[in-house]
């Protein structure tokens, strides 16, 4: 029982991960967004001339947001991937367990007794271990996802204050608001995604 447990916990462990790399893809893909309309707005902001100098100063640091974003996104990536490998561990274990449990049945008493000694080695050791190494990574990730929240958090301060300074624009005004207003909106969908990332997450606790 407790191996089909085991078995079934790594299974739901897995369908998790899978939706937790999904959403990591799409932040990757929505961050190298953000870094090309960052530049095209530097550019933007240099045509412009003095009146849009603050605005310029933003998007460079839109930018850099953008860049340490996908930085962020990649050591998280690295940690479901060392998830993957330990659940997939205990996945092996949990067959050879089962395998083991079967021997033990079609075993004569000498034989069962030889088993019972693998099976208690494999359920104080390796098991277990496992176990802790990936409840472990688990905490990594929770802590992760919250700093790359507060790094969201502060690309959509970032948009929201070039929003501002695109009023000041003169005639390049209303081209500036459209950039500003375009890395509010995609930050918005990073947000959403951190979201049902964060949900995903959530669902190895409950």
């Amino acid at each position: 029982m407790d191996n089909l447990r085991t078995a079934g916990e790594s299974g739901n462990e897995l369908r998790r991960i899978v939706r937790i790399n999904e959403e990591i893809k799409s932040v990757v893909a929505t961050a190298f967004k953000i870094n090309l309309m960052a530049m095209n707005a530097i550019f933007l902001a240099k045509r412009a001339g003095q009146s849009a100098l603050g605005f310029g100063v933003l998007s460079n640091e839109l930018r850099r947001f953008a860049t340490d974003l996908q930085q962020q996104m990649s050591t998280l990536r690295e940690t479901t991937y060392g998830s993957v490998s330990t659940v997939t561990s205990l996945l092996k274990q949990a067959r050879t367990s089962r395998i083991l449990n079967r021997t033990r049945k079609e075993s004569d008493p000498a034989g069962r007794v030889i088993v019972d000694q693998l099976l208690r080695q494999r359920d104080l050791s390796t098991l277990a271990r496992s176990k802790e190494q990936l409840a472990a990574l688990n905490r990594r990730l929770s802590q992760m996802i919250a700093d790359t929240t507060q790094l969201v958090e502060l690309g959509s301060v970032l948009a929201r204050s070039a929003k501002i300074e695109a009023a000041y624009g003169g005639g390049f005004s209303a081209s500036l608001m459209q950039v500003s207003s375009d890395f509010e909106r995609t930050i918005g969908d990073i947000q959403h995604s951190l979201e049902k990332l964060t949900k995903h997450h959530g669902d190895s606790r409950a």
